[in-house]
């Protein structure tokens, strides 16, 4: 399966002939990488769709606030973000590496990934938005159900509201 822009079936040889290379021919990463979305992922629809059927309405992807948060529930006065272990650096995830070649280039986004996240959401903060994060790793198979439940109680917590918070 060599076709131009997919994965080469197995693992590659260096030209020395000993070890492994890349899994990927010359110029596929580059189209592999490109393909990674940035909304809609499955997780995101995965945390709407549960939302969704709890009754909660909210707004996706709103380029009004910083960062365009995954999902702002007005009434709520909330915004949840959806973040990819990998493309946030989620501290002691597994799902969390930082990859082996290109050491610099990596550290280098992956730093000013976090450092405009923890500056969003300060943004957020002082606009008086409650802010959640859920995790990737958080909605795997084993815990998905608790975290979602649990998401969805500290959404609907007392002081959120923003009829509450005015009388």
């Amino acid at each position: 399966m060599s076709r131009a822009g997919t994965a080469t079936a197995g693992k590659t040889k260096s030209k020395s002939g000993s070890a492994p290379a890349s899994r990927y021919e010359r110029g596929a990463r580059s189209y592999v990488m490109s393909r990674i979305r940035g909304k809609d992922t499955s997780i995101e629809v995965m945390v709407r769709r549960y939302l969704f059927a709890r009754g909660l309405r909210f707004r996706k992807n709103d380029r009004r606030y910083p960062g365009h948060p995954d999902v702002v529930l007005p009434k709520w006065h909330t915004v949840v973000f959806v973040n990819g272990c990998f493309w946030h650096m989620h501290e002691g995830c597994s799902k969390h590496t930082m990859p082996k070649s290109n050491v610099e280039f990596w550290t280098a986004k992956l730093t000013r990934n976090r450092e405009r996240d923890a500056r969003q959401h300060r943004q957020l903060a002082e606009m008086g938005w409650r802010v959640i994060v859920v995790w990737e790793c958080e909605l795997g198979k084993r815990t998905r159900e608790a975290r979602l439940e649990r998401l969805y109680g500290q959404i609907v917590a007392d002081s959120g509201r923003r009829e509450d918070r005015t009388s």
